[in-house]
């Protein structure tokens, strides 16, 4: 008999009580969200101001580009700010299905 467990959910923890190190992961996730941003944005625009990138390869580059900065914009400042406020209980259950 193989293992029947299931699982549904997931428990997303807080990183830290502490008021400093949650301002020092703040400060980290927004720098490293701010260079995706800016690093999907040049992508975009090099190749859209570039006449001789008009190719089907970057025309692909482009749509991974937005569907990152798109999938970016939504989870990394939603993170930053449930992490941060203490709206909610420092244990998040998140739903898989």
């Amino acid at each position: 008999m193989g293992n029947q467990s299931i699982v549904t959910e997931f428990l997303l923890m807080g990183f830290t009580d502490d008021r400093e190190t949650q301002i020092l992961h703040l400060v980290m996730f927004l720098i490293v969200y701010l260079t995706a941003v800016l690093g999907n944005l040049l992508i975009i625009m090099a190749v859209t101001l570039d006449h001789y990138l008009h190719n089907p390869m970057y025309f692909f580059l482009v749509h991974l580009s937005f569907l990152d900065l798109c999938f970016i914009s939504t989870t990394v400042p939603k993170s930053i700010a449930i992490s941060t406020t203490k709206k909610q209980n420092s244990n998040i259950c998140w739903m898989l299905f």
